[in-house]
């Protein structure tokens, strides 16, 4: 099991060292901030050649410019885990009924990890009822969960490949 320290320099972005945000992998493997690598490449053109920060390995920069590279799945997940598992997400409000002004806001208790919101014990229940989501699988928030079933669970959305 990995240590808060640990799983925060996993989910820490070398260039400003901060917590991720939009993560991005370049070809040499090695992941940063979309907003990050934006700001190292801002004086690049598609096509042009650009180094890895770390490792300093050149790849040509896509056509659509740094937002055209692949998303870092696995520490998007990571991110989540951490996300979840942290004490401010007990405290967070219910995705699903908050947004109405109207409504009392509460408390999300649980977390669907193929839809992925969080939900209060009432959006629970009837997420529990449709038919569509009736197979997913949930987890508390705040709770240690198994990441196998987080990881097998949760899909992995490609901006490409909507399929």
């Amino acid at each position: 099991m990995a240590t808060a320290k640990q799983l925060d320099d996993i989910t820490e972005c070398p260039i400003y060292t901060e917590v991720y945000t939009d993560p991005r992998v370049l070809p040499c493997v090695h992941t940063y901030c979309l907003k990050c690598i934006e700001m190292w490449s801002k004086e690049k053109q598609p096509g042009d050649k650009l180094a890895c920060p770390l490792c300093r390995k050149e790849f040509d920069l896509p056509e659509n410019g740094v937002s055209d590279l692949p998303k870092n799945f696995f520490v998007a997940k990571l991110l989540q885990m951490k996300e979840l598992s942290s004490v401010e997400s007990k405290t967070s409000p219910c995705e699903a009924c908050s947004g109405d002004e109207a409504t009392e806001k509460k408390a999300a208790t649980v977390y669907c990890v193929e839809c992925r919101p969080k939900l209060c014990q009432t959006c629970e229940v009837y997420h529990k009822n449709f038919t569509v989501s009736r197979s997913h699988s949930i987890v508390n928030i705040g709770d240690e969960f198994v990441r196998e079933t987080f990881f097998e669970a949760s899909p992995a959305y490609c901006a490409k490949h909507k399929g």
